[in-house]
């Protein structure tokens, strides 16, 4: 069944209503009537039109001031405008104001047809585009987690919507995501109507760094044939992304600095200064602090640039965002490499989630990437894993609590182990799943799932008045271990 479309017609001239309303039924559109501004605006709240047709000329209130009230009403309905010639002016003011086409009396109806046509298909466009935006502002692209560290991150970037401060600084361990970080703060900032320039400071040769950024002019260097705009300039109006900034010379740090404080620079071989007029957000996976101490990065560029501080954390000081990181990373590549991949299964999650992921989310993100191109299943298994996942060890650090466990002769099941030391962790953090987690250095989703395993489960208390079972009641099985909760706790 096909939802009609509301179309209504404001003239204080009955018969080219008429002529309309005729035209346009015939082509199943649901036809409303205005004579006037004033009965314009009150068909607008009691009948949510799609579309709105209207005479710019008409007593009481013009179609003009319908549009003016609509656009400041943050109203965006689509407007077609019918005007004599000689009111072309006030048609084209019309369009200013945001109408999406004007026609001039005395027009064709199928002229009429054509327009509705388009600014229907204009408006739904536009209005897709305000959806995506808005769902990539809410979810900032790709960066996927809820552990307390990311939450923390999303917040700062949020905070930095409406602000457009001098320089900010990403700091992260390779593979973090500091580049992820930068695009959602131009996205969700206030110059995301600008050009995203992003640079690796690494991957440019010593001699063309000061080119790259700042320009040169015709015949500044032997190569210099004509002459190019560097990205500062290209940058305009948006956000220029410098990654790896530590990777610059001091000379180039020393005149990055001066434009930072300045505002200003010059092409190389040039005369004129050219005013910058672009965020700078930089990155990097160093130190720069101790960079500072050991003479090889500028403490003043390094207070400049450290306006706005974000660090990234590692991902193995966020196992919890593990396996919504293998969820997002699935679903990713088994639509981009056409496969029906139904999920992964628990021991191989349980192992990726204990991984200390040296590569951090762009290790993970390649082997999920890696299993699905190369195996045949519709399940990620533990065989499918990389081996330095399938056989990691414990770190081999001087109080690891392991070395207390001594295996006797007549040896020990392991099963008996494991449910022991869950007890104990479950005992001493009063039930608290967190923390337990916590004490036996795994994640919650892998506590969760040795609880199930050895069936373990809280003992929550009951609501008062809240019936209880008969004792006895049930399949027979033996009960299963409870604990108490502790107090509710942020992300219990």
């Amino acid at each position: 069944m096909t939802i009609p479309v509301n179309v209504l017609i404001c003239d204080d001239e009955p018969l080219i209503r008429w002529a309309l309303r005729e035209h346009l039924e015939g082509l199943d559109y649901r036809v409303f009537e205005a004579e006037n501004g004033a009965d314009c605006l009150k068909q607008i709240e009691a009948v949510s039109p799609d579309l709105l047709i209207t005479d710019l000329r008409m007593p009481e209130m013009g179609g003009l001031e319908v549009l003016r009230r609509l656009r400041q009403a943050d109203n965006k309905l689509p407007v077609i405008v019918l005007t004599a010639f000689e009111a072309i002016d006030s048609a084209i003011e019309a369009t200013r104001l945001g109408a999406h086409d004007y026609l001039s009396k005395p027009f064709d109806l199928r002229e009429v047809e054509i327009a509705i046509k388009k600014a229907l298909k204009t408006h739904r466009l536009q209005v897709e585009v305000r959806y995506l935006k808005e769902s990539s502002e809410k979810h900032y692209g790709q960066i996927v987690g809820e552990s307390p560290a990311i939450r923390k991150l999303l917040s700062l970037i949020k905070r930095l919507e409406h602000v457009d401060p001098p320089a900010i600084l990403i700091r992260g361990e390779t593979g973090t995501g500091k580049d992820l970080v930068a695009k959602a703060l131009h996205d969700s900032g206030s110059r995301s109507d600008g050009l995203y320039v992003e640079v690796d400071c690494a991957a440019l040769p010593e001699t063309l760094i000061e080119s790259e950024l700042f320009g040169h002019e015709r015949g500044a260097f032997t190569d210099a044939k004509t002459a190019k705009p560097g990205l500062f300039e290209i940058a305009k109006g948006g956000t220029l992304f410098l990654d790896e900034i530590g990777e610059l010379s001091v000379g180039v740090q020393s005149k990055l600095l001066r434009v930072l404080e300045n505002r200003r620079f010059r092409r190389v071989g040039g005369v004129n200064d050219i005013q910058m007029d672009a965020q700078v957000i930089t990155a990097t996976n160093r130190n720069l602090a101790e960079e500072v101490e050991n003479k090889t990065f500028r403490q003043d560029l390094y207070y400049r640039l450290n306006v706005v501080d974000l660090l990234i954390p590692p991902l193995r000081e966020r196992r919890t965002d593990v396996p919504l990181l293998v969820e997002y990373f699935v679903r990713q590549y088994s639509r981009a490499y056409h496969r029906d991949i139904v999920g992964v299964s628990e021991a191989a999650m349980d192992l990726m989630c204990t991984y200390s992921w040296p590569g951090n989310v762009r290790e993970l993100r390649n082997v999920i990437e890696r299993v699905i191109i190369l195996e045949a299943d519709d399940t990620i298994e533990v065989a499918h894993l990389p081996l330095e996942i399938r056989s990691q060890e414990p770190s081999p650090e001087k109080d690891n609590p392991m070395n207390l466990l001594v295996l006797g002769e007549e040896g020990a099941s392991l099963e008996e182990v494991e449910r022991t030391l869950l007890e104990q962790a479950l005992t001493q953090s009063n039930g608290n799943q967190v923390q337990a987690a916590k004490l036996l250095d795994i994640s919650r989703y892998a506590l969760r799932y040795r609880m199930e395993k050895h069936g373990i489960r809280i003992k929550r208390k009951a609501a008062q008045g809240e019936s209880k079972p008969p004792e006895g009641a049930g399949s027979g099985s033996p009960p299963a271990q409870e604990f108490p909760t502790s107090p509710p706790e942020a992300g219990n």
